[in-house]
């Protein structure tokens, strides 16, 4: 007998993971706390598992809720995006989106195109700058940012999640004998370019500065050219490069937090439409 997890209560799922708490996710929904409550519980009882973990006043997800997000998120982006393909969407205007250089060259365009093609009526406004950047007065100057922010243990509703920094390179890698690490990074206040110092001065590790750009796609230029190494997210890394190992002796990076920042408690549905499409897409890209 084939069973079916309905689209509302996966969406109140993923509204009380994003926010923390059932009071919350029933005033972003305008349903009742108890209503959420019930298909809640209704879930945990189809899958047969604990959800959330409660820790005071907030709600955690769980292993299995952990397991279970991605999935949730992917299947909202798609059903939604099946609505759309065969009815006319009704939604419409105008999103201003910030995103990192890295992530518009190397995730977002097929996110954002299938967005597009989902939503014709809605036009995006794209501008890519520095995370820092982003941030400054985002809430007037943007409806939805993604940026990079350094990690921390507490759990934020805004975080998709953390990857690891690595070192990256081009085909032929770093020489063995260089003396003095060539960086190829971005203007201050870049995160992956302070991250990388601080690496480097913490191990002992002579550098420099060899190459300055703002945009990806000039960092690459120059990676290829083999002017240097420099820092991304594993996930951004674009084909052609090299991810250097431990045995090119370079520090450790730990990782960074990618952060979704938004009007979580009254979005706009063409925001909430767009968010779900870069949710779930980005969980892809993290898919093995």
């Amino acid at each position: 007998m084939s069973r079916n997890l309905p689209m509302d209560i996966l969406r109140s799922f993923l509204t009380v993971a994003d926010l923390g708490g059932v009071t919350q996710a029933a005033d972003a929904l305008g349903r009742s706390q108890p209503a959420i409550s019930l298909q809640i519980r209704k879930l945990e009882q189809q899958l047969d598992t604990s959800l959330f973990d409660r820790r005071g006043q907030r709600l955690r997800l769980s292993d299995n809720g952990r397991r279970l997000r991605p999935v949730a998120q992917q299947i909202i982006a798609l059903n939604d995006q099946v609505f759309h393909d065969f009815v006319q969407p009704d939604i419409s205007g105008l999103i201003r989106f910030g995103i990192p250089s890295e992530f518009a060259t190397a995730l977002l365009p097929r996110i954002l195109g299938r967005f597009s093609q989902a939503y014709p009526q809605v036009t995006l406004e794209i501008t890519s700058d520095l995370s820092r950047n982003l941030l400054q007065n985002e809430r007037e100057r943007f409806d939805l940012v993604l940026a990079l922010k350094e990690t921390n243990a507490k759990m934020t509703p805004d975080l998709v999640r953390e990857d690891d920094l690595v070192w990256v390179a081009n085909s032929s890698g770093l020489s063995p004998d260089a003396s003095v690490i060539p960086l190829i990074v971005a203007p201050a206040p870049c995160v992956y370019r302070s991250r990388a110092i601080h690496a480097l001065q913490s191990a002992g590790r002579e550098h420099r500065v060899v190459y300055t750009n703002p945009d990806l796609t000039g960092i690459n230029a120059a990676l290829k050219e083999g002017l240097g190494v420099t820092v991304l997210a594993r996930s951004t890394v674009p084909a052609g490069l090299r991810i250097l190992s431990a045995a090119d002796d370079l520090p450790d990076l730990g990782r960074i937090a990618i952060h979704l920042l938004y009007n979580d408690h009254h979005p706009v549905e063409a925001v909430s439409r767009l968010v779900d499409f870069v949710r779930a897409g980005l969980e892809q890209s993290w898919s093995p």
